[in-house]
């Protein structure tokens, strides 16, 4: 499996689209890495790039991204919001996929100690990088910004990890370092008071905000016992943020960062934040995020909203989204489109969806045309999904049925399970179009040799067993589908019966539909222990597939009686 990282480095340039536009010409210069989002910020002066990559190439694309940034940028002009200390300002590194943070910690110390020696720029590690736990915070280090810096890097505990001990006036210097995956978040308010949007700030951030004697602002800072300052912790666990005013927008904002989201989540920030400004007599208007987002937050963001409307959460990923982006005003000052700010959509292949992002009558036509594929196997898993898509649907028409609603939630979570089947089965139109494309191209490779015809027998194998694996599924989740049809045949709405009942026939297709092209490609498979066993758990599910429809259809039936 490839390790992919990703990198989020943030430049302190965020006019002048000619230089964003050089730097990012570097990193795509590199074979083996992809762009995600390039979010400039004119008021912060700051622009947000992500990328994400094989560990190597994202190394390489880092170091000349940060080389051309140097030769492009110079600080000792650079005015902005945002708190920033170099040309690079920071560049962290986060583990995606079949990597740990220990792994990623070590090339972002490689990356850093390239920079440093090869670049001659002061480089400081942070976040898991950083074996020095007393200078691992950003917002430590990063602490009097860049006109403060050519003090505080002649200052024994504040030498460079790498590079000389000298602040370079046009570079700045550069924080590396390895990281979770943050949320970068702002949140609107209807003031342009920075004091009040400090105020709500410092009550919801972990850090929370210093005790003075009387004036809050002017008054002495109560110390503890050690000396150090006493504070008294704002309201959200695993959040930075300040208050800024934004002039190209002409509002303050709370400036987040969620640097755990599993703690916080977006959706609990924007609320909190909600109640903390309501409290001091602002208003909410809406949110901005800055770069990328996973898709889970959004998917939670939405339930979470639906839930307090008491409204079913059994709804589509686009209807969530939707949802989600309306509750929080993530359009406010500019469109939000999911597929340009939700990393899985950018990383998602065209080949992965290439079927199901078809409208209806081009997949009809492409099944009817001379090409093999999509076969059998594909439609088997299409038809199984609409089988469950009307039993959720009868699911979210009961859970909203004016007079029932004590049931809503019972209803909520049946849809919900059947938007998640829904879902799987789809991924699996395209997964059997696939598993028969390596199957050709498995019986294509080269066996003029021994060794070639070993290597082509073994790759025939491989494909074989994937072509068997694809429609066992779909066997396996059309008929899980079946308790969910028969649930809503039994205690749905009334009106919407035949739904059920359709839904019925459509799941008991799918499944004997799939059985067949397990069976055809497991005639094929040389592993004949687990052909059997493969074919005696589709024998049983077919059974029992059957012997579940009659159960539905006849209560169908009844109950149209007719």
């Amino acid at each position: 499996m490839q390790q992919l990282i990703e990198c989020v480095p943030n430049f302190s340039e965020g006019n002048d689209l000619n230089i964003i536009k050089q730097i990012t010409n570097q990193i795509e210069s590199v074979e083996g890495v992809k762009l995600l989002n390039v979010d400039p910020g004119k008021a912060t002066n700051r622009t947000v790039v992500t990328f994400v990559g094989t560990p190597a190439a994202v190394i390489e694309a880092a170091f000349l991204a940060i080389k051309k940034a140097g030769e492009l940028i110079d600080m000792s002009k650079h005015k902005g919001e945002h708190p920033r200390m170099g040309s690079t300002d920071v560049c962290p590194l986060i583990p995606i996929s079949n990597i740990t943070m220990q792994e990623t910690a070590k090339y972002a110390q490689q990356l850093a100690k390239r920079v440093g020696e090869a670049l001659n720029l002061p480089i400081y590690l942070y976040e898991e990088a950083q074996a020095n736990k007393s200078r691992s915070n950003l917002s430590i280090i990063r602490n009097g910004e860049y006109e403060g810096f050519f003090k505080k890097i002649k200052l024994p505990e504040w030498k460079p990890d790498f590079g000389p001990q000298e602040y370079d006036a046009k570079r700045g210097a550069t924080v590396i370092g390895a990281r979770d995956f943050l949320v970068a978040y702002n949140i609107n308010l209807n003031t342009t008071s920075t004091r009040r949007a400090n105020s709500v700030a410092f009550d919801v951030r972990e850090a929370g905000r210093v005790l003075r004697e009387g004036d809050a602002i002017t008054g002495k800072i109560i110390t503890n016992t050690d000396g150090s300052p006493k504070s008294l912790p704002g309201s959200l666990k695993a959040v930075k943020a300040i208050g800024w005013y934004i002039e190209e927008y002409g509002v303050c904002q709370i400036s987040m960062n969620l640097t755990n989201i599993n703690i916080t989540p977006v959706h609990i920030a924007f609320d909190e934040v909600c109640n903390k400004a309501t409290e001091r007599g602002l208003r909410v208007t809406g949110s901005e995020l800055v770069g990328l987002i996973p898709l889970k937050s959004l998917l939670d963001a939405g339930k979470y909203f639906l839930l307090k409307q008491k409204r079913s959460i059994g709804v589509s990923e686009y209807e969530l989204i939707k949802i989600a982006v309306k509750s929080m005003g993530l359009d406010e000052l500019a469109p939000f489109k999911p597929e340009e700010r939700i990393i899985e959509y950018l990383l998602k292949s065209k080949e992965e969806t290439k079927l199901i992002s078809m409208n209806l009558s081009a997949f009809a036509d492409e099944t009817a045309s001379e090409s093999p594929a999509p076969g059998g196997g594909s439609i088997s898993a299409y038809v199984g999904s609409l089988g469950i898509s009307l039993a959720t649907m009868v699911a979210n028409l009961s859970s909203h049925k004016k007079g029932w609603d004590d049931n809503w939630e019972e209803f909520s979570t049946w849809a919900e399970k059947g938007q998640a089947l829904k879902d799987e089965l789809l991924k699996l139109v395209d997964a059997d179009t696939a598993a028969f494309n390596k199957i050709m191209a498995a019986f294509g490779l080269p066996k003029t040799t021994d060794e070639e015809k070993k290597l082509r027998t073994e790759a025939i194998q491989q494909a074989t067993k994937f072509a068997i694996d694809i429609p066992f599924k779909v066997m396996q989740l059309s008929f899980e589908s079946l308790n969910i049809i028969k649930a809503m045949a039994e205690v749905g709405n009334p009106n919407s019966i035949s739904d059920a009942g359709v839904g019925a026939l459509c799941a008991r297709t799918a499944v004997m539909g799939a059985f067949m092209n397990v069976r055809i490609n497991a005639s094929g498979y040389t592993d004949k222990k687990f052909v059997n066993e493969i074919i005696a758990k589709g024998n049983e599910i077919e059974q029992k597939t059957i012997q579940l429809e009659n159960e539905i259809l006849k209560i169908v039936n009844d109950k149209i009686g007719l």
